[in-house]
């Protein structure tokens, strides 16, 4: 196999695999059994992508998915990266350590730079300039491990001849700046989601200000001294933060200012930048100022990531961003959050529509999911897709993904995929990948069930994954299937007991209240708990244990885990993104969520039988010590699995399928 390049050869060879030997690779296992003799093809097979680049990665997937990964786990990654033909991707570990080193040259004593950085569980906020101090201080071991990691990863993701994309400053300081250089004219921004100014409220400096460029800079040298470059930066100013002014001509001024700190140090400066603030902030983004904020930097020396272009393109209403090039991204998942989900026509075709588009600027595809290691299907195809001239024959498609994922053809597991695949694959419309369950809500009279997909296809699905176990049991991927089908399956029985329960309630049933709650609380929670705790890539202890791990003292070690229980559940001291980042994992879903169900459902049984009202403040209040009490709870929750996931997933179906 060659190819123009590593990644191009590696693409190769992964199409050799997959096409010629039937095998597979993803986040969730690989099925690399090869055919004895290796098949010889008849005659020379060429490929091209259509365009330059494959990127990926988000900036919040290095706190939501990478935040405790080791070399062994970034090199697994790497290797899964190249041979997936992705070309381009961020390389933002150990950043931290350089800020600090110019921080402290600037003259901020330790203190101030202790006040600025967050934990390492919310970095990719700090980053953006939209978080500070929260679960912080960054230990010096950690700047020192983090250093470390990043000399192995561009060394690598080099040797294979990818495109590293490095941070650059976006104008945010640390307040100590001000002390340093109290006539510097810098402003605070407003609070970020439902952090108040204890957390948020993060210094921009003017871009007119001198500073800008001095520490801009000062920054990237450094950076480029440790590192080396390939001349793509990373800069987000504005993420899902209101700018000071929208008049076009700050705008522009704020992006020549943070393009014109690249060129200092780098004359060959090219900018990649998140293009989600404009769907997410279009009341503010008008065209006016979405051209203002592209044009201050020179056309073709910008690329912009259209980061959520399955269900809401930016290209189409900012002729193809005003000039400048864009890849054309699926971003898929919100928060690592675990359940079936996919806009498998909206990727099948987008990208092509993209290209099409009148006087196109599209560069390339990219997967920017903000957390990882789920819904493998939705990534291979997409990965595929980045290579192809015309959309795929879905259903025969992932037909043979079926078979190649398990090893061997199946008539049963291939029926579920296509059932998967037209159901709870096929979100179409606008379609936000953010789980809502019930079951990993915080509960109330007021939840959320309405389901984009018809739920009986998700419970047929599983009957004929089961029924495919006797001759796919002994494969990896799809023992994991079928947990994650089977966990997809007891989400949607959550649903129907919660509305049964709050039908209960408004009708003052109390044995129909009592019956419902208790299979919910007292059978179903606990029989998924167990479900999750059989295998090892649905464990809350891996999480943990991962975490515990990149320390280099018990208080380090204490800190770490704390970061990492607060990410999954509360989401900042007083759940202010309260369960945005929930996980299903085998001991938070009987420590955490099931426990706030217990309470749900004796509140409301203590309701009915005083007959006094239910109050949802009141109820909040007293589930909040059990939320907070989950995180300092001290308990190890194992990182090796038990039960087998098989006999597990058949007792369930016994019991539960409808």
């Amino acid at each position: 196999v060659t190819g123009s390049s590593g990644v191009a050869a590696a693409a190769g060879l992964y199409r050799y695999l997959r096409d010629f030997c039937g095998c597979h690779l993803s986040w969730s296992g690989a099925q690399l059994r090869l055919p004895d003799p290796l098949p010889r093809l008849r005659a020379e097979i060429r490929a091209a992508a259509p365009g330059r680049y494959r990127y990926y990665q988000n900036v919040c997937t290095q706190s939501y998915s990478f935040a405790w990964w080791d070399w062994a786990r970034w090199e697994r990654e790497i290797d899964w990266m190249a041979l997936s033909g992705i070309n381009l991707a961020p390389a933002f570990a150990g950043q931290e350590a350089v800020w600090q080193r110019v921080y402290r040259n600037l003259g901020l004593n330790q203190s101030e730079i202790d006040k600025y950085f967050t934990g390492p569980a919310f970095l990719a906020w700090n980053r953006m300039g939209n978080l500070r101090r929260w679960a912080g201080p960054l230990p010096p071991t950690w700047h020192v491990k983090q250093l470390y990691l990043q000399y192995r990863i561009v060394e690598r993701m080099r040797s294979l001849g990818m495109t590293t994309v490095l941070p650059a400053f976006a104008g945010h300081v640390p307040q100590g700046i001000l002390r340093v250089f109290p006539r510097v004219n810098a402003t605070r921004l407003g609070h970020w989601s439902h952090f108040d100014c204890t957390y948020s409220c993060i210094y921009l400096l003017d871009p007119e200000d001198p500073m800008f460029q001095v520490i801009g800079t000062l920054f990237l040298k450094e950076l480029i001294k440790e590192f080396g470059t390939d001349h793509v930066y990373s800069a987000d100013t504005f993420n899902e933060m209101t700018p000071l002014s929208s008049d076009p001509a700050y705008l522009s001024r704020v992006s020549n200012a943070v393009f014109s700190s690249m060129t200092g140090a780098d004359p060959k400066a090219l900018w990649l930048m998140q293009g989600w603030l404009f769907q997410h902030q279009p009341d503010f983004w008008q065209p006016a100022q979405v051209r203002a904020l592209l044009h201050g930097v020179p056309l073709g020396r910008m690329i912009v990531l259209d980061l959520f272009a399955e269900s809401k393109p930016v290209y189409q209403w900012t002729e193809s961003f005003y000039g400048q090039p864009f890849i054309w991204c699926m971003l898929h998942n919100f928060g690592g959050n675990h359940g079936l989900f996919g806009t498998v026509e909206a990727i099948n075709h987008g990208p092509f529509a993209a290209r099409r588009f009148p006087n196109s600027t599209m560069v390339g595809t990219g997967l920017v999911p903000e957390g990882i290691e789920q819904n493998d299907m939705v990534y291979e195809l997409m990965n595929e897709l980045g290579w192809r001239q015309e959309p795929l024959d879905l259903p025969s498609w992932v037909t043979r993904y079926a078979e190649r994922r398990y090893g061997a053809p199946n008539a049963a597991a291939a029926g579920a995929w296509r059932l998967l695949l037209r159901s709870v694959y096929n979100c179409t419309g606008v379609c936000v990948n953010h789980n809502r369950s019930p079951l990993v809500r915080r509960p109330s009279l007021h939840m959320d069930t309405e389901l984009w997909y018809n739920a009986s296809d998700v419970y047929e699905a599983w009957r004929l994954l089961l029924s495919a176990g006797t001759e796919l049991g002994s494969s990896p991927t799809f023992l994991y299937d079928l947990v994650d089908v089977t966990r997809q399956a007891a989400q949607q029985l959550v649903s129907d007991y919660y509305l049964s329960i709050r039908q209960a309630f408004q009708s003052h049933a109390l044995p129909e209240l009592l019956t419902a709650g208790g299979v919910l609380v007292y059978d179903l929670l606990p029989e998924l708990d167990r479900l999750l705790s059989s295998h090892s890539l649905f464990l809350l202890g891996r999480w943990l244990e991962s975490a515990r791990a990149m320390a280099t003292s018990e208080r380090e070690a204490e800190q770490y885990e704390l970061n990492a229980r607060n990410q999954v559940t509360l989401w900042g001291p007083s759940g202010n993104i309260l369960d945005y980042a929930n996980k299903q994992l085998g001991g938070l879903v009987l420590d955490y969520y099931a426990v706030r169900w217990s309470l749900f459902v004796s509140v409301l049984v203590e309701s009915l039988n005083s007959g006094r009202p239910f109050h949802q403040d009141q109820f909040n209040q007293a589930v909040f010590q059990v939320e907070r009490g989950f995180i300092y709870n001290k308990k190890r929750y194992p990182a090796v699995p038990a039960g087998d996931t098989m006999e597990i997933s058949r007792k369930l179906f016994l019991k539960y399928y409808p």
